[in-house]
């Protein structure tokens, strides 16, 4: 079960009713694209009010988008039927949730942030998800990012680097790893020139 805190939390900022991240997918997963094929399943995770699994959905993917916030999920579903596509959507902690053991040709993960050993943990489980040959998408806030207003946590333990990245996923292959400055527009949250680290690894 999720973290009652965490999860009050996410719902209050989701129920004032603010698109907090806007509805289109992040532009580095658009830029992903040629990677996928109808039918894949796919999991979408932390994905809040649903950007992103719901276009994934629209590639034709089989996705299933978890989140802790039942209350952005809501939101997700709706945008799904707006959108006429079908999503399947779990709440869960992603600290405590096991997913199904290689489950998923592609994990997406966008703009999600944990500590250190916590952060570890949510990859190992993750990465068991991955089918063999499966692929892992990652877009983060790097460690760069400390102190911008562009978007992000302030604590710098929870900011990523390439280097948290390899060693993460040292068991993957890596058919992209790339950090640097990139100009974001996703609603209220991420507006403006961020640093960011982003990553394609095949299982």
């Amino acid at each position: 079960m999720p973290s009652t805190s965490e999860q009050m939390r996410w719902d209050q900022r989701y129920r004032a009713g603010e698109i907090l991240f806007g509805e289109e997918p992040s532009l580095f997963l658009r830029e992903q694209a040629f990677r996928f094929t109808p039918g894949m399943k796919a999991l979408a995770v932390a994905d809040g009010q649903g950007r992103n699994g719901v276009w994934l959905a629209s590639q034709g993917l089989d996705v299933l988008s978890v989140d802790i916030s039942e209350t952005g999920l809501q939101h997700a579903r709706e945008l799904a039927a707006r959108r006429s596509v079908a999503l399947q959507t779990e709440v869960c902690d992603l600290t405590t949730w096991t997913p199904p053991l290689t489950g998923f040709d592609v994990v997406v993960e966008i703009s999600i942030h944990f500590p250190g050993e916590v952060r570890r943990q949510v990859h190992r489980n993750l990465s068991d998800a991955v089918k063999p040959r499966g692929l892992y998408l990652i877009e983060a806030f790097h460690e760069n990012q400390c102190g911008r207003a562009s978007g992000g946590p302030r604590d710098r333990d929870m900011l990523s680097t390439r280097d948290k990245l390899l060693e993460d996923f040292r068991e993957f292959s890596f058919l992209e790893l790339m950090e640097g400055t990139v100009l974001l527009n996703e609603g209220p949250r991420h507006q403006g020139e961020a640093w960011m680290v982003r990553m394609v690894a095949q299982k």
